[in-house]
């Protein structure tokens, strides 16, 4: 099976190097953050067959009493990937689940890990933005990673909401939630790990990959966002796509971005611009991004049309 043969492709030499990596055709790759913290690092570019709808950064915490996710992957299949790699760091269970959004690869994996016991944790919002959104979503990644990959994947909420925040222990392990958005979604919401000072960030963070302003985002939201976050101080950012980084770093990919593109974009509207020359805006400062070319223009549309009514 799938799970058999990524296991057989890890190599001592890269479990030295990375800690460990499950492949589907493109990698997962699990990166060590600190004792007991992880990454699961997700590849850049659009879902495909081959990522299981895998294309984003969650994680997870390893307590004495079961594990805590952070984002259960885009599709049954791809859960079973993310818990592939669980499973070669510790053989306790995954406890709870936390879904940090309303994009497809923080919650379409929940059913895979509510069918082995663990409780599922979302924001209100976050809960409302994936039922508003489910049937788009599912349609999506039937497009993009195919019926195959898709299989078994079926619409699982969160039995346990909360409105703005909430806590809680497991294994000794203090866990902060924070619902921070209207951001990149709705609901985007912080993981703290207080003790640890490790964030889990979600869409609130994208790091090396250019960020994505949605229809249903809010540049402006965002940028308070991420303030929210800079303000805990942290000493490690686990962004929602990306590895784990600095918060300098984070700020550089993200809130610098975010702040450029909304001042240009204010002053091309203040100098008389119309919509359909938004294009034309220069925004190569940021070329050294992922997914540039693609999101450059889609992004600057998308915030003139939101400060139009701002």
């Amino acid at each position: 099976m799938l799970k058999k043969k990524w296991l057989m492709r890890l190599s001592g030499a890269l479990l030295a190097a990375i800690g460990l990596t499950a492949n589907a055709g493109e990698a997962l790759r699990l990166q060590k953050v600190s004792d007991r913290v992880y990454a699961v690092v997700g590849p850049f570019g659009n879902r495909t067959p081959e990522n299981l709808g895998n294309n984003s950064t969650s994680g997870f915490v390893v307590t004495d009493e079961g594990v805590v996710l952070v984002d259960p992957g885009g599709t049954y299949r791809g859960a079973a990937a993310i818990d592939a790699l669980v499973k070669q760091v510790t053989d306790k269970p995954v406890m709870v689940v936390i879904n940090s959004g309303g994009q497809d690869h923080r919650w379409l994996g929940n059913g895979y890990f509510k069918e082995r016991g663990a409780r599922i944790i979302a924001s209100e919002a976050a809960v409302q933005d994936q039922r508003a959104r489910t049937q788009d979503q599912l349609f999506m990644l039937g497009n993009l990673v195919g019926v195959e990959a898709l299989e078994g994947t079926e619409p699982v909420y969160a039995d346990e909401v909360f409105e703005n925040t909430k806590g809680f222990t497991l294994g000794g392990v203090t866990f902060e939630l924070r619902r921070v958005g209207p951001a990149h979604t709705p609901g985007d919401t912080l993981v703290w790990l207080p003790r640890k000072r490790i964030v889990f960030t979600g869409d609130v963070v994208f790091v090396s990959r250019m960020l994505g302003v949605l229809p249903h985002s809010s540049s402006r939201g965002w940028i308070e966002a991420f303030d929210t976050m800079a303000a805990l101080e942290p000493a490690v950012v686990i962004p929602g796509h990306g590895p784990p980084t600095s918060l300098t770093e984070a700020r550089k990919d993200t809130r610098d971005y975010l702040t450029f593109l909304r001042d240009s974009v204010e002053a091309f509207m203040e100098s008389g611009g119309d919509i359909t020359d938004i294009g034309t805006l220069d925004q190569s400062r940021f070329a050294y991004l992922v997914d540039y070319e693609i999101l450059k223009g889609r992004n600057a549309q998308q915030v003139y049309q939101e400060m139009e009514w701002e």
